[in-house]
């Protein structure tokens, strides 16, 4: 079933901006289309809910700042403290790649609490609401990963899998889809939830339950995943899914809590 295999060997830069040689690369696209996406449904969500505009604009620049902080950190720190803490200019450099998903999650958690605390916002409410479109935002980076032919799979020989040609002639498993696809799911189950069943649960629930959903499949896609630094090949579960579990038991405890206060309502 060789013939099935699907050869994939786009290219990352989607043209090039005559007279200043800027290329504009699919990865970056992705990136700039998750904050444009996560806004439009983020203000339908704020007018429904009786918030402005301006509240909300002061919430994506503080997101904004704390996805690409945190994802760009989370990369260094975890996967390569010690070229980067030698090298501290390199971390600057994020156009050379090396974002991660577990530091972009703690950045953006940091950034609304950041502005939870400047503005007395309600915590719990913001969360619930926020990670209605964090599926969303993870769906289309994804897909730049896998323009970028990056995060791949292990091999296999699945009908379906993917041969990354500027990484080897190898079938393996397209990861980068399969995490793609869950959050696009995931993205219309929180979005239906909102907006049909959201005052039947306590304040914490929606974070609670996304963090689960979303963190238990990121650990299951480590499973059919290439480890991403050498030092993880000797470890019983990677950084990935090392990373993941927290977030998992926290989604358990919100879930657990917003039960409890719902009931004693």
């Amino acid at each position: 079933m060789h013939f099935l295999f699907i050869h994939w060997n786009p290219s990352p830069e989607i043209f090039t901006i005559p007279g200043i040689d800027w290329p504009v690369r699919w990865y970056g696209l992705m990136w700039a289309l998750a904050f444009i996406a996560s806004h439009f449904f983020m203000n339908r969500i704020y007018k429904t809910e009786g918030r402005t505009e301006k509240e909300l604009d002061v919430l994506t620049l503080y997101i904004i700042v704390g996805t690409i902080l945190g994802a760009r950190l989370g990369h260094c720190l975890f996967y390569d403290p010690g070229y980067y803490l030698s090298h501290p200019i390199d971390i600057l450099k994020v156009y050379e790649g090396g974002l991660a998903s577990h530091g972009g999650a703690i950045g953006i958690l940091t950034a609304m609490w950041l502005y939870c605390r400047k503005t007395k916002e309600s915590w719990l409410w913001l969360f619930d609401k926020i990670v209605v479109v964090v599926p969303l935002a993870s769906m289309l980076i994804r897909f730049g990963n896998l323009m970028n032919s990056e995060i791949i799979g292990i091999k296999t020989n699945v009908p379906w899998a993917f041969i990354f040609e500027s990484v080897d002639n190898v079938p393996r498993h397209p990861a980068q889809l399969y995490e793609a696809i869950f959050c696009l799911f995931l993205f219309v189950l929180m979005y239906w939830l909102w907006k049909n069943k959201r005052n039947l649960f306590g304040p914490g629930f929606m974070f609670g339950l996304m963090c689960v959903l979303f963190f238990t499949e990121r650990f299951l896609d480590e499973f059919v995943k290439e480890n991403q630094e050498a030092f993880e090949n000797n470890m019983i579960f990677n950084m990935g899914q090392l990373l993941s579990i927290p977030f998992v038991l926290i989604g358990l405890y919100m879930m657990w809590r917003a039960g409890k206060k719902k009931s004693e309502v």
